[in-house]
């Protein structure tokens, strides 16, 4: 993991993440945890289509299963008789 303290910034700018950027996102360290993550625009710009395209297969394979009638409608109170009922 490509990490920097948040402190690092602090004194030496922000040039500290363009030094390490280049090797993939930067973890900022603060209070020794994981607290931030800072990567290239082109970067972000990819993990948002890639975001944006496993949400349009999630809703195709719904409507998909909706469509094939694999899908009932119900409440929550149905669905729990149903789970806990005795054959």
């Amino acid at each position: 993991m490509n990490t920097i303290s948040a402190l690092e910034i602090k004194r030496r700018g922000i040039s500290v993440v363009d030094d390490q950027i280049e090797f993939g996102p930067v973890h900022v360290i603060k209070n020794n945890r994981p607290q931030y993550v800072v990567m290239t625009e082109d970067r972000y710009q990819k993990l948002m289509d890639e975001m944006n395209e496993a949400w349009e297969l999630r809703i195709k394979a719904s409507l998909d299963e909706v469509s094939a009638g694999q899908v009932r409608q119900g409440t929550a109170d149905e669905l729990i008789r149903e789970i806990f009922s005795v054959d």
